[in-house]
This record gives C-alpha cells, structure tokens and sequence, in this order.
C-alpha cells in the first residue's frame, strides 16, 4: 500500500514539473506587444519586455507620403485594442512636442497611423534632441517607449 501512494505521489509531482516546465518555455505568453510599420512592411516587431536599444526607427529611406503603422496589443483586453489610444513624441527633456490620438474600435485592433512627413518635421525642428515615440492608452495611462527616431 506504501508503494501505491508513493507511485501515486511520484506521479503528480512529475505532471506537476512537467506542466509548470511547458509554462516557463512560453516567453510570449501575457505580455503586451506591438508593431510598427513603414506604409504595409513591418519593420518592428517588439514584445515589451525587450531591451530599449533595439527600438530605433530609421525614417532615412522614408519618402514624406508614407505612413507609419503604430499597431499596440494589449494581452488584458479581448481583442488587444486599447481605448483612448495616442502616440505622443517627446524630446529628450520629456517635453511632450506632439500627441496624435484615435478612435476607439471595440471590434479590431486597427492600426494607428502617423505621417512620415511629420515625424520628419519634428526631426528637422528638433536636431540637436533625441526624439521618442511612446503609446498611452487607458490600459496603459503611463505610457510605452516605442521607439527612439533617428536619421
């Protein structure tokens, strides 16, 4: 009967490892992320927690017409929409130099887009700073470091 429930413990435990280890292994698991792209080519993908030197945007080879894709997905939220969405650029001081904000869409998750051609012109007004996009939501009042935009 000791062998029984020492099997019958033996068990468990080795279901209960197997199934915390298959858990551990899904890194995208509940983590917020998001995409940006360059009129309908993506150039970045990012999950939030990694690290902030990989998020520069290079708008050198964008023309003024195109648009940037800004596509943020929330794990909290059904569909990964956010409510009372914006993407604001700051300068390097913190000052806010711009906010564009969108409709909500209870249904999709639609991207944000903003013009190149402006980004370029706050580049250009803005030269000696180092200008940052972040994404505000509701779901997320303090805002999140995008990307940094460089020329």
């Amino acid at each position: 009967m000791k062998t029984t429930k020492f099997k019958s413990a033996i068990t468990g435990l080795l279901l209960l490892f197997l199934g915390l280890g298959t858990i551990a292994f899904s890194p995208k698991l509940g983590l917020d992320s998001y995409e940006i792209y360059l009129n309908d080519k993506l150039i970045m993908k990012q999950f939030v927690n990694q690290p902030l030197n990989l998020r520069t945007l290079q708008l050198d080879k964008a023309s003024p017409q195109d648009l940037l894709w800004i596509k943020y997905n929330h794990c909290t939220t059904k569909n990964g929409s956010g409510s009372k969405r914006s993407i604001v650029l700051k300068d390097d001081k913190g000052h806010e130099l711009k906010e564009w904000q969108f409709a909500d869409n209870g249904t999709e998750n639609k991207p944000m887009k903003v013009s190149v051609e402006e980004l370029l012109q706050f580049e250009k007004e803005h030269a000696n700073h180092l200008i940052s996009m972040y994404y505000k939501s509701k779901e997320l009042p303090g805002a999140e470091l995008l990307a940094y935009l460089q020329r």
